[in-house]
């Protein structure tokens, strides 16, 4: 089982992550911190933060979504205030969080426990935009943009998205095991993202055109919920609106060749509905069996943008998603040293989007047709699993996995298809308790890929197409994947968790020439180690590495010999350290350092035809340290100091300095340093 520094582990392996771990240790709730070695009081606790910050530096990445991405001081300010009334059994709650700052959260709610409840909430949460961009473009956050004619150099300015979300809900119980629960929630966003027009063939032209970002989405949900001595179940309806106020991207000026890039149609507006119902029974006290069936429809019917083109005969794309889903499972004990399970699950995704030809500008030769291609997918999946207790406190684990997909194609397409694709999978799992302070244990699992033989790619005439590559998620693959895990706690003070796991891939060619992808390997380690010096001091420090590898090979043009190979490569590296400590009755410290280093390289060369040359490799490395100190005045009163030092750096050559063709320019800070402190006071009372 996976504790939290083996979650750590895992998290901080992404930069981001780290960054917004970071920033919660901070802006939580400074009560909630104190409150974790304070005894649970026999009346309800009500607490109330306030305090200052102050960012030293600009940091876009540091405060990205919090807000505090500038320099300058910030309000810190966290309330929970809690009431129960004895005579009822009733609780009234508020709660805020992050008040002082962009990201905040409001949460009313009064219940009886075992009767009725209810809740309003109140979340607010930004984007901005980590690159600065500097652009001459006008209207941005609208749907109307005027592009210079010319290149031009223009004036920094900040995108930020922002979501404002509204939700309540209800609860009653009600007598015969049976309860009812309804949630609503309604989200707001506004504000604009990076987005472009243009023609990369030939001309190569691209205009920086800011999405302008205007929406809302609701969603209801009403469960009946029923629980028995033997049979549970909850059944109900979930459905979703989404309502975009913008329906097209209109432009002037700009670039001439760009002209007829105008009107450019916004995500449509749409909405989904379903019914589910989910239970299971206990036919003994070691056999349950357990079940979901569920029936949605996602529909989009906007109006398109412009008039129907001629020939179409259509106003709107009348899209249309039915799916049904269907699994089934059972767990049993049979005998006291053997456990299985076994479960099955049908999905349907039947797509009734109606055919039409919207464009018109194929030719004989063409790899399209001009018609929208629906894609209906089925799946099927199954699994059976058995557990036996051997001697010697030995446990045996083994388990066959199977899973089909049938997929829906059109057969003139530019990349290749096939109709199904199957794939099993064997996994024998030995785990022993080797001493009261030592388990591990030992997986393997063999996956064998295959499916119905890839359809030909033919033009719109009717000719054999060219493309003979297998798509990734298509080709045929055999993958071999070993896991090694250890929990060891040699002593009360110290514990120790090890795990590794390497898996390895072979893929099929499907035709003489090799194309598509050929091999990859994916790596991964992780170690935590935690360590109580004493009553009042413990520490903690874990480790994690992971290298995931792909080789393929492809071709511009694989009759004139122009083939060649990319090794893919993602390594990361990531560690940190973290105390805690009491010197004194009233002082709590504590520490945590974490550093992470994620790299991407592209190493490409020819087979056969022009010499390729690699791209070069991106790094971004992720350093952050965190310090704080809580002193306890009296009872109900305490300070907390935080300071945190966060540097992002990162070799990202793919937006250094990228240019548009109207003269808008991208760019990201790619060394990050940022200091923060903040200090809080608390007070607490019942």
């Amino acid at each position: 089982i996976m504790n939290t520094h083996a979650r750590s582990a895992f998290q901080h392996s992404f930069p981001l992550t780290a960054t917004a771990a970071a920033l919660l240790a901070v802006f939580g709730s400074a009560m909630a911190a104190e409150a974790e070695n304070v005894s649970h009081p026999s009346k309800p606790e009500s607490t109330i933060s306030l305090g200052a910050g102050y960012v030293d530096r600009d940091g876009a990445r540091f405060g990205q979504y919090t807000g505090t991405h500038k320099s300058g001081a910030y309000g810190l300010l966290d309330a929970d205030i809690v009431m129960r009334n004895d005579a009822t059994g009733t609780w009234l709650r508020f709660s805020g969080r992050n008040l002082g700052l962009d990201n905040r959260e409001l949460r009313f709610e009064h219940n009886r426990q075992g009767d009725w409840g209810y809740y309003l909430d109140f979340s607010q949460t930004p984007r901005y935009e980590p690159f600065t961009v500097n652009t001459a473009v006008s209207g941005i956050g609208t749907a109307n943009l005027r592009i210079p004619a010319v290149s031009t150099a223009g004036a920094p300015m900040q995108l930020k998205t922002e979501r404002e979300a509204i939700g309540l809900g209800f609860t009653k119980w009600v007598m015969g095991g049976f309860d009812v629960q309804v949630r609503f929630r309604n989200e707001e966003k506004d504000g604009a993202r990076l987005f472009a027009r243009g023609n990369p063939g030939g001309v190569g032209l691209f205009e920086f055109a800011p999405e302008p970002i205007n929406s809302t989405t609701r969603q209801l949900e009403v469960t009946l919920g029923y629980t028995g001595e033997k049979l549970q179940l909850s059944g109900g309806y979930y459905g979703t609106t989404y309502d975009n106020k913008n329906t097209a991207l209109r432009f002037t000026g700009g670039n001439a060749g760009l002209s007829t890039f105008t009107p450019i149609g916004l995500p449509p507006d749409n909405q989904s509905h379903q019914l589910h119902l989910a239970g299971g029974y206990n036919f003994t006290s070691t056999t349950r069996g357990n079940f979901k069936v569920a029936y949605g429809r996602a529909t989009q019917n906007d109006a398109f943008i412009l008039p129907a083109a001629a020939g179409v005969g259509r106003t709107d794309l009348g899209g249309q998603i039915n799916t049904t889903l269907v699994q089934m499972g059972i767990t049993a004990r049979p005998l006291p040293k053997l456990s299985l399970l076994a479960n099955v699950r049908y999905e349907d995704r039947d797509d009734k989007t109606p055919i039409a030809r919207y464009f018109t500008g194929a030719t004989a030769t063409s790899t399209f047709n001009g018609e929208n291609e629906p894609r209906s997918i089925r799946s099927t999946s199954g699994k059976l699993e058995a557990s036996y207790q051997l001697p010697m406190s030995f446990r045996l684990t083994g388990g066959i996995d199977y899973d089909e997909k049938k997929r829906s194609a059109s057969p003139v397409r530019v990349v290749s298809q096939r109709d199904r694709t199957d794939e099993t999978s064997y996994r024998v799992e030995l785990r022993r308790s080797m001493s009261d302070t030592v388990t591990g244990a030992l997986a393997y699992v063999h996956s064998d890929r295959g499916g119905s033989p890839f359809s030909t790619t033919v033009l719109n005439n009717g000719a054999a197409g060219s493309n003979l590559i297998a798509p990734i998620h298509l080709a045929d693959r055999r993958r071999d994947k070993v896991r090694l895990s250890v929990n060891w706690d040699p002593t009360e003070q110290l514990g120790l968790q090890f795990m590794a796991d390497e898996a390895r891939d072979d893929y099929s060619a499907r035709q003489a020439l090799g194309l598509g992808p050929q091999k990859g390997r994916a790596q991964n380690y992780s170690l935590d180690v935690s360590y109580a010096f004493s009553d009042a001091w413990q520490g903690t420090a874990w480790a994690s590495y992971n290298n995931n590898r792909m080789d393929q090979t492809t071709a511009e043009n694989a009759a004139a010999g122009q083939i060649w190979a990319a090794a893919l490569r993602n390594r990361g590296d990531a560690f940190g350290l973290g105390v805690r400590g009491k010197p004194m009755s009233r002082l709590e410290i504590g520490a945590d350092l974490s550093y992470s280093d994620i790299s991407d390289e592209y190493q490409q060369r020819a087979i056969t035809g022009t010499a390729r040359t690699s791209l070069p490799d991106v790094s971004t490395k992720q350093t952050s340290l965190k310090v704080f100190g809580k002193y306890a005045i009296d009872k109900h009163s305490g300070v907390r100091v935080d300071y945190i030092y966060d540097q992002f750096r990162t070799n990202d050559w793919t937006w250094t300095n990228f240019t548009y063709t109207d003269g808008t320019r991208l760019f990201q800070d790619p060394n990050q340093k940022v200091h923060f402190i903040g200090v809080t006071y608390t007070y607490r009372w019942q």
